[in-house]
């Protein structure tokens, strides 16, 4: 990508245009990453970059604002005209664009000063509001007026989080109380805007200080959060409050986990019905009894309002649901999950499923105190005879059954007397009852119809 950047900006420069990659990508290369994808901003008008790449694919998206998407070597590369904002009365995009010949200008209108750089292709920054500074100050600062840039685009304001979770930056003073100040404006940014801006704060390594810091705008946009704050759980399991406690348990799983982004999710809101369901004793202690599903029926309830897609919600939910009395072994003196138990989770939720609710009950334990982690050496064991169970293939669902719907109706059984029958066999074969064997189904089955 790198070479076909450079042939972008070396085919602008021939024709006597400026240009420039611009943004995030000049912020990566500046933290010594690699960029995913490389904008560029030039002085050439919208149908002189069209001009220039003539024979290649061009797609017209943005032209309203400018941008000109060209297809080089199958990347696609927008390639937008130095230009100044003008109002933003949707809070979202200018309602007007004019167009600049100074890149100077082009670059104020931008967010934070770690992305208001510019690099020419023989690798020279351009950087007029100190965005370098700010990057090795570790800084996260709004270009010019912070009150102008998130009233133009409240999204900003997530923005800046989701900066300061992802690069581990402090979110500088003015710019902070301003997003906090202005917080309320994000009520008018769209639901998938949000989410997706969301789930990247969850995935950053620097989550857990912002979620404790920022935790009013993490409730400008899921309210039912704020009940959490400081909700003490009066429990001898647990040191942080329910809102500490699950900023801590979310931070908890690894950035490199392929499945962060659906257990850090799924951990935002695991505990989220624990201050609905709390109950003191007449001894003091806290109980919370049945807050996995109330937790699970809140979290599908918000995450509809923010446009997950629903096998997202799903899993969410089915996980969350299921993360609560049944792993409590310090409670019930119980070492290990019995393996009947195991096959009868995994037949119900899915063996991937089942994996990610192991994964994020050890990362729930991790945010209590430090007995408790002991229960993750036995998880560690479930997940290993869970393992075998499926290496093994163990009959766990009902197309391993050595029976089919038509082998029950044959013998007597009709409508949904079948699905009833070849449950119940499942049932007997997880529980080592009867071996998944065709002819002993059968007869099980005649036994059932007699």
């Amino acid at each position: 990508m790198e070479k076909n950047y450079i042939y972008i900006l070396s085919e602008l420069e021939k024709a006597g245009f400026e240009a420039y990659i611009v943004g995030g990508c000049v912020r990566d290369m500046c933290l010594g990453k690699v960029p995913d994808d490389f904008d560029i901003t030039t002085n050439a008008l919208p149908e002189q970059i069209m001009q220039v790449f003539e024979d290649k694919r061009i797609i017209l998206t943005g032209l309203k604002h400018g941008t000109v998407t060209v297809m080089h070597n199958g990347e696609t590369f927008e390639v937008t005209t130095f230009r100044v904002d003008g109002e933003y009365s949707d809070s979202r995009r200018p309602d007007s664009v004019a167009f600049t010949s100074s890149l100077k200008e082009d670059l104020a209108r931008r967010d934070f000063t770690v992305n208001a750089m510019a690099m020419d292709r023989k690798g020279t920054v351009y950087d007029y509001y100190n965005g370098k500074s700010d990057i090795d100050k570790h800084i996260i600062r709004c270009v010019g007026n912070p009150d102008k840039r998130f009233t133009e685009d409240a999204l900003r304001i997530l923005r800046a989080v989701r900066f300061s979770s992802v690069l581990g930056f402090d979110i500088e003073e003015k710019t902070a109380e301003s997003a906090l100040k202005l917080k309320k404006r994000l009520d008018f940014v769209s639901a998938e805007r949000i989410r997706t801006e969301l789930v990247k704060i969850l995935c950053g390594g620097n989550v857990v200080d912002v979620m404790l810091k920022y935790r009013e705008i993490i409730a400008q946009i899921i309210p039912e959060m704020r009940e959490c704050f400081c909700f003490e759980q009066y429990s001898k399991y647990h040191k942080y409050d329910v809102y500490e406690h699950i900023s801590r348990a979310t931070g908890s799983i690894s950035v490199d986990n392929p499945n962060c982004d659906i257990l850090r999710t799924a951990l935002l809101f695991h505990d989220i019905g624990k201050p609905a369901t709390f109950r003191l004793d007449k001894n003091g202690k806290g109980h919370f009894s049945g807050h996995a599903q109330v937790s699970a029926d809140m979290a599908y309830k918000i995450m509809q309002r923010l446009k997950f897609d629903n096998k997202t919600i799903d899993t969410v939910y089915t996980i969350i649901a299921n993360h609560g009395d049944i792993f409590d072994f310090t409670s019930s003196g119980s070492d290990t999950m019995p393996k009947n138990q195991i096959k009868h989770m995994i037949s119900e939720i899915g063996a991937e499923r089942f994996f990610l609710l192991l994964e994020l009950k050890k990362a729930d334990n991790s945010a209590k105190n430090d007995f408790v982690l002991d229960e993750n050496n036995k998880i560690d064991r479930i997940a290993e005879t869970a393992r075998k169970l499926i290496a093994d293939n163990c009959c766990m669902s009902l197309a391993q059954l050595d029976v089919r719907g038509n082998d029950i109706s044959a013998i007597g059984f009709r409508g949904q007397e079948i699905g009833k029958c070849l449950k119940k066999l499942l049932d007997m074969v997880m529980n080592e009852e009867i071996e998944n064997k065709h002819d002993i189904l059968i007869k099980s089955a005649e036994e059932m119809q007699k």
